[in-house]
């Protein structure tokens, strides 16, 4: 046989080869990640994150869409305790393989994802993300980032040490309004801010009520241990799931929880503020009957005003103070904004005091004005912030962006360097709600004291405790149910 022939058929074989390999390969994989592929570092001629999402019903739902709709991301597996919260998503997935329980999941198809996104109820979040984290996976999770405060702290510890790509998902970091009152701030517009209002008119769930004293059938399609995870066990209530679980300190995280990081990402992005020094309260009460408040030590109160205060940064004169505000209560309007003239977006908002002026903001930062309002479009100040491409929506494919690059090469809008911070201010404001109805037998056996009201809960910082209320440090670190475990 000639040499050119010899060449001719060996490179035959040699595709014949590759053909069936690859053959070989597609039989056995569905989808392939990219560290698979070609190992640390190599990034798929596709660029395609593949995801594994734990949480895929409700707002789980639509974060899967919004990591598809980037068109670099593929939902490759889904994990969900509800299957009837579930169906949606996987019909919209058809071939991504399903799970009920999170760590089958990650014990079985670790190597074949790339990234996790979290989107369960608040107090399984931190056990499920650091377990992702410590398989090397890019975690994208919902706000709150934990449901404690030594959780959010281990996160954010966790993901400098596992080099990963991480986001809260608080889109309003991503927004073009936060990157504006960033603007006016650094150009002196408004002087210098000590004091911030934030306030909602959430809650929209029950709270302030007694836990049901009757259980209630378990829906068919809920795995109600599977859901329970880190909590203690209870039975089965009617309605708990799929909202009114915010309501209730085993699983939720109250008003703060839920609108605390979309509300006051702005304050910590344009400030630098990171953790408080002290935090106090004052919170709402139902009445049971005429003549008597109620006291339900396991239900947030339906509303709360939470002061704290945070110390100088490199973007501040001095202490910053900031009041919380929820259930429907709200600051006295500024004296700049006129009668009629809607104060934030209506139920919720964010007002910046600063000693030259004042300046304001609605959900996930949106809408900022000066005050007066007609300074808004009079004050030109130059743009020295690059805008994220979808603002707050683009939110989700930045970070799917930045898993692709890899760790360190993207910016990102809400790290957990930044929304751990975050995070553990809200929390501490939730200490001071809890502790407001620690109730305490009086010495003489009558009646009760309550000796964590008209107080200011000092924070030891670098101790994760409180100084002058020990009562309140069990809610700092909970005890998890048997069997499951934060492996830090």
């Amino acid at each position: 046989m000639a040499q050119e022939d010899k060449d001719k058929s060996a490179q035959d074989h040699s595709r014949r080869q590759f053909l069936k390999t690859g053959a070989l390969a597609a039989a056995g994989f569905m989808i392939v990640p990219r560290h698979v592929l070609g190992g640390k570092g190599f990034l798929a001629p596709s660029d395609r994150l593949v995801i594994a999402a734990v949480g895929v019903g409700g707002k789980g739902e639509s974060d899967i869409k919004s990591f598809h709709e980037s068109g670099k991301a593929e939902i490759g597996f889904l994990c969900d305790v509800d299957d009837t919260r579930a169906a949606n998503t996987r019909q919209r997935f058809p071939k991504a393989k399903y799970y009920r329980d999170w760590r089958e999941l990650f014990d079985k198809e670790h190597k074949n994802f790339d990234a996790v996104s979290v989107s369960t109820p608040d107090h399984n979040h931190a056990i499920t993300t650091l377990a992702a984290m410590q398989l090397g996976k890019h975690v994208y999770v919902q706000k709150p980032l934990t449901h404690d405060i030594y959780e959010a702290r281990v996160l954010t510890d966790a993901a400098k040490r596992y080099k990963v790509v991480t986001q809260m998902g608080n889109q309003g970091a991503s927004g073009d309004g936060v990157r504006q009152l960033r603007e006016w701030y650094d150009a002196g517009i408004i002087g210098h801010v000590h004091t911030i209002y934030s306030w909602t008119n959430r809650p929209v769930w029950p709270q302030g009520i007694p836990w049901p004293s009757s259980k209630a059938e378990v829906p068919k399609d809920l795995d109600w241990d599977l859901w329970l995870g880190t909590a203690p066990y209870k039975d089965y209530v009617h309605k708990l799931v799929p909202f009114n679980w915010r309501g209730w300190w085993d699983y939720g995280t109250g008003a703060l929880g839920d609108m605390g990081c979309h509300l006051l990402e702005a304050p910590f992005s344009v400030l630098n503020l990171k953790y408080a020094t002290d935090v106090q309260a004052s919170v709402g009460s139902v009445y049971v009957d005429e003549f008597k408040r109620g006291y339900f030590p396991e239900s947030c109160p339906p509303s709360s005003h939470v002061t704290l205060n945070f110390p100088k940064t490199n973007k501040t004169k001095g202490p910053v103070t900031v009041h919380w505000m929820d259930g429907g209560i709200q600051p006295v309007r500024p004296d700049e904004l006129g009668p009629n003239e809607l104060f934030g977006d209506g139920g919720n908002g964010t007002l910046f005091v600063g000693t030259k002026g004042k300046m304001m903001c609605g959900t996930y930062g949106k809408n900022p004005r000066l005050l007066p309002t007609s300074r808004t479009e009079q004050v030109k100040v130059k743009q020295t912030l690059a805008r994220v491409p979808g603002s707050d929506a683009g939110h989700y494919a930045q970070w799917v962006e930045a898993c692709i690059a890899g760790h360190g090469k993207k910016e990102v809008s809400s790290p957990f360097e930044i929304a751990g911070p975050l995070t553990e201010a809200l929390l501490m404001a939730n200490l001071a709600i809890r502790g407001y109805d620690i109730q305490k037998p009086k010495a003489d056996g009558k009646g009760f004291d309550y000796p964590g009201r008209n107080i200011k809960l000092v924070w030891d910082n670098a101790n994760m405790r409180v100084t002058n209320f020990d009562d309140v440090n069990q809610f700092v670190k909970r005890e998890y149910r048997q069997g499951w475990k934060l492996s830090v």
